[in-house]
Formats: structure tokens, C-alpha cells, sequence
């Protein structure tokens, strides 16, 4: 059965000069005009289409993909403006969709981009657009599990990282932090569950989460060193930009795989940068002693982070 806004496989019933007529279920005939015919079309057989209502407010059914379809949000351009009634916006149909002003985030402008959720009027049952889009977000706990793979849209800047819009239907946060680049508004792109917060918001992350993330690069990390002689100019406090042309990753993922090798013994984190670990005798530099490396660390890091990974015990054992 056809539904308004969305993408339906209808059978075709005929045919006459302006088009072919859909059985559109409790909808009724429903016109799919004459200029998206195709040789294959023909009565008895079936076609994809969208369907939406018309400038006359008649049901139409169209061959093209509109950028959203009726429960989804989208970033969408400002084509027009009317006083008293609204904007026009691109959605990639031949007729606009209607954001009404009682439903403007702000004032826009022609050319503006901005965030939207589309959705079906309840007393015009036409498709229209709302650019306040919290008022759509759902706000009942959502059910995600810590790795799970989601679609996300940035729907705004904040001072702790970017909000996203997860799977058309709950709100997240990404932490500056884990993006090796700015991110836009109305960016969409491929992300991860984080953390469920016991507030119930979703902490979100681009990488996927755990250790099926983390081991790749802690390998790739270790190889580099073996091909460095042992040492890279690398570590915590590196710029984002130097750890993003040498490894492909963002700050965020880089530290916690070097996290992940000092808590493993196989790195020290120095002041110049990281450098590997032998655990074969002999003293000197490169040798880790049972005690731990409690002093080494805290000397580095001046009482950051890294001194809590260090191993709890003795001090570092120096070589001559």
C-alpha cells in the first residue's frame, strides 16, 4: 500500500495521455505523469516510485529519489523565501518543500544550508519541513549497545565537540577530540557507539570502539618504530595534524593505542616522543625492571594522565 513520503513498489493499472495510474491501496489511483514513462512500463506490472502531493494538492508518484524521505532528517538547501509563509527548499524534486515559518530555526536566507526533519502535516497531509529539530529528536532511552554502528548527521557545533543526529532518531555527541579534521554541519558519515551516559545521551566516536579498533594500530605503531630504530617524535601532546600525516588517525585513537602499549610494557611516553621497550637483560636505557615504571612516567608527564597508567610499585631502574 502506498504511503505519502515514502518510496513504495505499486502496480500499474493504466494507462492514458497523461501517464499511468498506480493502485495505491486505500490512497486510490495515484498518477505517475507520462515523462518518467520507460519501455518497460506497462499495465499489470510494477514500478519504484515516491509518492507526494503536487502543487494542486493532487497525489503524484515520481521515478526520482528525493533527498530524504518523510521521518528523516536532512541538510537541505534555501532555494526561496516567502513572506508570510516560509521557505522553499531543495530536496531534489521538481516541487520544493515547504519549511513554514512558524518552523525556522532562525532567519534564512536564499542559499542557506540548514538541518531539517521532514515529516506529514496533520491537517494540510502534505510533506513539509521543521527546522526545529530538538523538538523532533527522540527523547525515550535509546537502545544502543558500546561498538554498535550507526549513520550519523551533525547537527550542530558545540564547545565539547558536535552534535549528531543518530539513525534519523536519537541525538549524540562527538568529542573534538576523536575527529582528526573539523567536521561540518549537515555532514553525514559512518560512526560508533561510544558510551550509553547514565543520563541517557549517547557518547559517539568515529572509530570503532574496543580493541578491534585499537590493535591494528598499536601494530602499526610498533612497526614504525621498529623502522625508526626504536624511537618516533611522537606522543600525547603531539600536534593532531603531525599524528594524522604519519598514522591516518585521530589524536584520540593514537593516544589510546599508546596507552594500550605502555600499560603492555612495550613503549616508554618521553618528553621527545615514544620510544619501544627491550625486556632483555643487561641494564642500560632500554631495560624495564620488575619495580615498574612509576618515576620515568610521572618525570615525562608532570603528574598527567600517563602517570596513572604506569604500573603501582618501585622506581625505574637506571643503567650506568
Amino acid at each position: 500500500m502506498a504511503q505519502i513520503g515514502q518510496r513504495d513498489v505499486l502496480i500499474i493499472k493504466y494507462e492514458n495521455q497523461s501517464g499511468f495510474y498506480l493502485d495505491g491501496g486505500d490512497l486510490g489511483e495515484i498518477l505517475l505523469p507520462g515523462r518518467y514513462r520507460t519501455p518497460g512500463m506497462l499495465p499489470g506490472t510494477t514500478v519504484d516510485v515516491f509518492v507526494y502531493r503536487d502543487s494542486r494538492d493532487r497525489l503524484i508518484a515520481t521515478t526520482e529519489v528525493p533527498h530524504a524521505m518523510v521521518n528523516e532528517f536532512a541538510y537541505l538547501r534555501v532555494v526561496s523565501v516567502e513572506r508570510g509563509l516560509g521557505a522553499f527548499l531543495d530536496w531534489g524534486l521538481d516541487k520544493d518543500l515547504l519549511l513554514p515559518i512558524r518552523e525556522f530555526p532562525s532567519l534564512v536566507t536564499p542559499g542557506d544550508w540548514i538541518v531539517v526533519w521532514i515529516h506529514l502535516d496533520r491537517r494540510s497531509d502534505r510533506i513539509v519541513a521543521s527546522g526545529r529539530t530538538n523538538r523532533h529528536v527522540d527523547l525515550t532511552e535509546a537502545d544502543y549497545k558500546r561498538g554498535d554502528a550507526v549513520k550519523l548527521l551533525i547537527s550542530r557545533i558545540t564547545p565539547l565537540g558536535y552534535d549528531a543526529i543518530i539513525n534519523h532518531k536519537h541525538s549524540g555527541l562527538i568529542y573534538t577530540d576523536d575527529s582528526a579534521e573539523p567536521l561540518g554541519v549537515g555532514q553525514s558519515l559512518d560512526g560508533f557507539v561510544l558510551r550509553m551516559r547514565p543520563d541517557g545521551k549517547v557518547d559517539l566516536t568515529l572509530h570503532q570502539a574496543g580493541r578491534e579498533r585499537i590493535a591494528p594500530l598499536t601494530e602499526k605503531i610498533l612497526k614504525a618504530l621498529g623502522e625508526a630504530e626504536g624511537k618516533l617524535p611522537l606522543h600525547d601532546r603531539s600536534d593532531p595534524a603531525e599524528i594524522q600525516r604519519e598514522f591516518g588517525v585521530s589524536k584520540k585513537a593514537f593516544k589510546q593505542a599508546i596507552g594500550q602499549l605502555f600499560r603492555e610494557r612495550r613503549i616508554m611516553i618521553e618528553s621527545t616522543g615514544i620510544r619501544l621497550v627491550s625486556v632483555e637483560g643487561g641494564g642500560g636505557r632500554g631495560r624495564l625492571g620488575e619495580r615498574g615504571v612509576r618515576r620515568d612516567v610521572t618525570a615525562v608527564g608532570q603528574g598527567r594522565a600517563w602517570a596513572s597508567l604506569a604500573p603501582t610499585g618501585g622506581e625505574t631502574e637506571s643503567g650506568g
